[in-house]
């Protein structure tokens, strides 16, 4: 399926209201909208790494973040997302419920269980996505 035009668009606005909500919307008046993102892909990252609440470095590997440290072999590399999920709408969903997708996952619903906002998917989506 191909990406809509107003995707990019969408996906700024779900940066903005990310990043909103964390109480960081004064990143996009002093930095503007590049670093807007940069600073939603670091609360990702914090997401992804925290043990209490994304904890994908349990499963995942990440070879292009030098800080997320993990031999583990679970989950797929995640490298390449933009190749293997073209549309970040898909990554999303993977990370909501990948039960949709395969039904024999051992991935948490992240989503459907609540074990992460949606903001706080949002922002993983925006990490994992640079990779």
């Amino acid at each position: 399926m191909p990406a809509r035009a107003d995707e990019p668009r969408q996906a700024l606005q779900q940066i903005k209201l990310s990043l909103a909500a964390s109480g960081l919307c004064w990143l996009v008046a002093v930095f503007g909208l590049s670093q807007l993102a940069q600073a939603a892909a670091l609360n990702g990252r914090e997401i992804a790494h925290d043990v209490f609440r994304g904890n994908c470095l349990a499963c995942h590997q990440i070879p292009g973040d030098r800080s997320a440290v993990s031999l583990a072999d679970i989950g797929p590399v995640l490298l390449h997302m933009r190749e293997r999920f073209p549309n970040r709408a898909m990554l999303r969903a993977q990370i909501w419920d990948s039960t949709v997708r395969n039904p024999q996952t051992v991935m948490p619903p992240f989503g459907k269980h609540k074990v992460l906002t949606e903001e706080e998917i949002d922002a993983v989506v925006d990490y994992i996505y640079q990779y």
